[in-house]
């Protein structure tokens, strides 16, 4: 039973696939193509070198918008949970900017800033910003009391409380923020290229959409969906369980 349960991510997949095999057997049309084709269509855009290329673009503006997203927003959150009076006053901000929808965000940043990539990257920013500042509040609310008046009575220092008594109560809000905010920000992104860039997987896949080419736009899908995964499987999970040593 217990190495059922260890293959069952696999034997998902492959009734994934299974499927998605079937379904375009039975409809035999270029609006579905099989696992195969689009396979090897993936790997035509990596030998011509236009994959990586574009990949890159996107997972670079990904890199710098996530950065400034999370760094204000853990700061501005944190700020919000110790002080019951800016809370107040920046509540109703919170709210609003929550409720804009990123499309009206990135056009305006467009309009008011020209078709220049930092005003992409702002766009990005500012939609990602509310939901990591709302994150890291709550968790900023949720600290032990107790806990940080015994770092204060033994002189732990602000170094040594905010490592031991402050970030271990945090991370699960911060791995939390993290999670959401690549999932997040990676399809925000694609609306920004799309709209206003002339490079990364948003252009490519709005130019195979006036081709109707849908095994490219699924070919560029799934490299992307990968290398998100890879980014899960080869930092975040390594990053939480070592921050998490510390639970019984």
């Amino acid at each position: 039973m217990e190495r059922l349960k260890q293959h069952l991510p696999a034997l998902s997949l492959l009734a994934l696939l299974g499927l998605w095999h079937v379904l375009a057997q039975l409809l035999v049309s270029p609006n579905l193509p099989g696992p195969l084709q689009v396979a090897i269509v993936l790997w035509r855009e990596l030998q011509s070198g236009q994959l990586p290329y574009h990949l890159g673009v996107t997972l670079l503006r990904l890199a710098s918008s996530f950065s400034i997203a999370m760094l204000l927003g853990c700061t501005l959150g944190i700020a919000l949970g110790r002080n019951p009076q800016l809370d107040a006053f920046f509540d109703n901000w919170l709210v609003i900017f929550l409720n804009i929808p990123a499309l009206v965000t990135i056009i305006l940043c467009y309009v008011w800033f020209g078709l220049v990539e930092w005003a992409a990257i702002l766009a990005v920013v500012i939609n990602k910003l509310p939901n990591v500042i709302v994150s890291i509040r709550e968790g900023t609310r949720a600290l032990d009391k107790d806990l940080l008046e015994m770092a204060r009575c033994y002189r732990f220092g602000l170094r040594k409380t905010v490592r031991h008594v402050i970030w271990p109560q945090l991370h699960p809000f911060v791995m939390g923020a993290t999670r959401s905010g690549l999932a997040l920000i990676w399809k925000i992104i694609l609306v920004v290229e799309l709209l206003g860039r002339s490079n990364g997987m948003g252009y490519q896949l709005h130019l195979y959409f006036q081709l109707f080419d849908v095994a490219s736009i699924l070919a560029y899908t799934i490299a992307f969906v990968l290398v998100i995964q890879l980014i899960e499987w080869l930092v975040l999970k390594p990053l939480d369980k070592q921050a998490q040593r510390w639970r019984r």
